[in-house]
């Protein structure tokens, strides 16, 4: 049986509500999109968009949805618009799912 949540700093997931949640430390204008790695508790992600009129969030979750196979409706800004620091939610969510996004980090 899947575990009915796993959670590590920079994302959480609760089998209960289907419901995904990663924290992001998003670096605009970058050369390409791609996770470079973790940067206190947050997936730090590059993103090869400007950080204006919200094409960097854009971009971020059009990227998330294809790296996690997923349509682009079933991701959403929930927090962090104009910061660095973002939390997306992914409703609804899968445990493989879920594991795909944690093997973002590896």
């Amino acid at each position: 049986a899947a575990p009915a949540q796993m959670t590590v700093p920079w994302l959480q997931f609760q089998v209960d509500a289907s419901c995904l949640r990663l924290h992001v430390h998003a670096q605009p204008n970058a050369k390409t999109t791609g996770v470079v790695g973790l940067h206190g508790g947050a997936l730090k992600v590059r993103i090869a968009a400007p950080a204006t009129d919200d094409k960097a969030n854009l971009a971020l979750l059009v990227w998330l949805a294809a790296v996690l196979d997923l349509p682009r409706s079933t991701l959403r800004l929930k927090s962090g618009a104009t910061s660095r620091r973002k939390v997306i939610e992914i409703l609804p969510a899968s445990p493989a799912v879920a594991a795909r996004a944690a093997a973002l980090a590896d």
